[in-house]
């Protein structure tokens, strides 16, 4: 079974639509479970979530609220925690990933070469939306420098698209709250003795601060160089 995890918060506009589209992907009969984290949302995002449920009332899907809004890190934290199937994959409440993706991300999964999986935004022909020089540079750059201290080889560290066999995610313990869990998991994975990760490359259909992109490019940009650090070097 394929773990759907996804962290939410205030995406009154974009979940009904994102989980329309994640039961309708084609996994050749593998089954799936959806766990929606939803990091109390002050719109009417567990409204909608509700709808939904009554709309598709045969879909595995489980929702649980935090008590009070605590970040994606700590959405997903407690989402692994829930999680039951033998993959977990992490899944935006956006509409910037494409979940008829799943297919390609899972494949080295399921023929048993990978453990872990990067879906890339930049080794991709598949159509995205241009986005600004900054944000694509700088997620290039956090890459970087997470690869010099990892010794990987990555090209999209900071992709929400990783795969994990659930026994692999379950055994690491997540400490960052924020946005800071991807260069963490990064640098935690990279720890671990044979471990094997491959990249995937996906399309890619970013959203604008004024559509509701809720990461900050220096704030969250610093908190990242400072996971990249920290979890390399002092854990």
């Amino acid at each position: 079974m394929l773990s759907i995890i996804i962290p939410a918060y205030n995406e009154e506009n974009t979940i009904y639509e994102i989980l329309h589209k994640i039961i309708h992907v084609d996994l050749n009969g593998y089954k799936t479970e959806i766990v929606i984290i939803n990091d109390c949302s002050k719109d009417n995002t567990l409204k909608k979530i509700e709808m939904f449920k009554k709309d598709f009332p045969e879909v595995n899907l489980r929702v649980y609220t935090q008590e009070k809004n605590q970040g994606k890190g700590a959405a997903i934290r407690k989402g692994i925690e829930f999680a039951q199937g033998d993959f977990i994959i992490i899944q935006d409440a956006d509409l910037e990933y494409d979940p008829n993706e799943y297919p390609y991300l899972l494949k080295p999964l399921l023929e048993g070469l990978a453990d872990v999986v990067y879906g890339s935004r930049f080794i991709s022909d598949k159509p995205h939306r241009v986005t600004s020089f900054f944000h694509n540079y700088g997620n290039r750059f956090l890459t970087f420098v997470s690869n010099i201290f990892t010794n990987l080889y990555l090209t999209d560290m900071e992709t929400c698209y990783k795969v994990f066999r659930s026994e692999i995610i379950k055994s690491i313990k997540i400490e960052e709250d924020r946005f800071g869990f991807e260069p963490e998991i990064t640098a935690k994975l990279a720890k671990l003795k044979n471990i094997r990760i491959y990249e995937v490359g996906i399309s890619y259909h970013p959203r604008g601060q004024g559509e509701g992109k809720k990461i900050k490019f220096i704030k969250d940009g610093l908190r990242a160089l400072w996971c990249i650090i920290k979890y390399n070097l002092f854990r």
